[in-house]
């Protein structure tokens, strides 16, 4: 519960620096409409394309796993945002209710467990459009579902819940760093010398096992730095 727990809290901290502390009401600082539910159906959809699910085009390419896991990360940044929203708009409670319940779902013990093994490409797609089928269905958000669904996606994924907070932090400090340069204005460069800066961020952390977040945000700014001066 307390790496849920923590996730959340940043979720919140990320939302309020970047959307104002009214983002829970579903509209940004700038007076812009927010909409969890369509960014986690139009994450999922990339996700997908981690896939050669196309029957015209690249059919023997191998499923890309580590992309897959990034998109997967972007998707929890979506769905902890929607919970935080309506758990505040519904008066069910704080972040602490919600990590509460999300440890009480059977579905949680699943990902509680270490692992590093991969589902079949048919079988993760299908549970990728699943949660799509929910954050487009009318009416009532049936948020425990998604959180179950979430996370039989990020087991499939090669992910556990360790896995999962050491990416999710990860992808905030990156987000933060993104935010800080540019991100919003179109002046951030995402191509970090051929690789997308998602890739470098997941390669800092795999390779420094105990590396703090604020010493990840430093290493971020060393090699973004380094590739402006080369522009």
């Amino acid at each position: 519960m307390d790496k849920i727990l923590l996730m959340l809290q940043l979720q919140a901290q990320l939302n309020d620096a970047t959307n104002g502390e009214k983002w829970t009401e579903g509209v940004t600082k700038n007076g812009k409409t927010i909409n969890w539910r369509r960014c986690i159906y139009m994450e999922c959809a990339e996700m997908v394309d981690s896939f050669s699910w196309k029957h015209w085009k690249s059919i023997n390419q191998k499923p890309d796993w580590d992309n897959l896991q990034i998109e997967v990360v972007d998707v929890w940044h979506f769905i902890m945002s929607l919970a935080i929203e309506n758990y505040s708009k519904n008066l069910r409670g704080g972040i602490e209710d919600i990590a509460l319940n999300i440890s009480q779902l059977p579905s949680f013990s699943t990902i509680d467990k270490r692992n590093n093994s991969f589902g079949f490409q048919d079988d993760v797609i299908n549970k990728v459009e699943n949660i799509i089928r929910l954050s487009l269905e009318e009416g009532e958000l049936k948020l425990e579902e998604m959180f179950s669904e979430f996370f039989d996606l990020a087991v499939m994924s090669g992910l556990d819940l360790e896995t999962l907070y050491r990416l999710y932090v990860g992808k905030n400090i990156l987000n933060q760093f993104r935010q800080d340069n540019g991100y919003k204005d179109g002046t951030y460069i995402k191509i970090w010398n051929g690789e997308e800066d998602n890739v470098v961020m997941k390669r800092v952390w795999e390779e420094n096992g105990d590396i703090k977040p604020e010493l990840l945000y430093k290493e971020l700014a060393k090699a973004y730095f380094a590739l402006n001066k080369q522009h």
